[in-house]
């Protein structure tokens, strides 16, 4: 089945506009791979750290974390779970992503309220709905 996600910026050392983007795509699509539908949809180089976590608040220290931290090869989670069997999210909790522990770029990722559908012949998953604000510069020039 196919959903769609609204991916909203939080926050970022950059982060000087607002940035929105609404996308299709699979449901069994895996943390890893919504990482990189991400980079992708903001133009960022997929050169940090990141991490997903459940939260009621993006600074709530109580957070069920899905993170590729390469001293933690116990967590194998962030390559093997999929957005069907996150959602529905716990009551109160929402899902985020974090890029770049320095300049801390923080997403918010939800379902939309549209119904998932059959993937339609000839369309590429993911797909990009729509988008809203300016793309945040991952790197600025500087003066």
């Amino acid at each position: 089945m196919i959903w769609t996600l609204q991916i909203k910026l939080l926050s970022g050392h950059w982060a000087e506009k607002d940035w929105a983007a609404t996308i299709a795509l699979d449901a069994a699509t895996t943390l890893e791979d919504l990482h990189y539908i991400i980079q992708r949809a903001v133009a960022f180089g997929d050169d940090h750290l990141y991490s997903f976590f459940i939260a009621r608040t993006q600074r709530s220290r109580d957070r069920v974390r899905y993170d590729n931290d390469p001293d933690n090869e116990a967590d194998d989670r962030l390559y093997t779970t999929t957005l069907e069997s996150l959602f529905p999210l716990p009551k109160g909790r929402k899902l985020f992503y974090l890029f770049d522990y320095g300049d801390y770029w923080i997403f918010q990722i939800s379902r939309t309220r549209s119904k998932p559908f059959a993937a339609q012949p000839g369309v590429a998953y993911p797909s990009l709905i729509d988008e809203s604000g300016e793309k945040p510069e991952q790197f600025p020039a500087f003066e």
